[in-house]
């Protein structure tokens, strides 16, 4: 299935100067709140991601290196 993009991008095939403009302002461009703008540095997942102070690691992986980056696990299980 075609999405509409892909289908605007058909019509100006014929035109290779319309083609890059319509390519230029149309491109999907990462925000800085995308999902996809913050992933973690070890397994590159999206999903529970931990950035403060500039951590950057997904919780799967934070409670992996979390001791050897200085943190201590307080509760009842520690």
């Amino acid at each position: 299935m075609e999405t509409q993009f892909e289908k605007i991008l058909k019509v100006h095939s014929a035109n290779p100067a319309k083609r890059a403009r319509f390519i230029k302002f149309n491109k999907h461009k990462m925000q800085p709140h995308d999902r996809r703008a913050h992933l973690c540095i070890r397994c590159n997942r999206a999903e529970g991601h931990i950035k403060i102070h500039g951590l950057n690691y997904c919780r799967q992986c934070f409670r992996e290196v979390a001791p050897d980056l200085g943190f201590k696990k307080y509760g009842k299980e520690a």
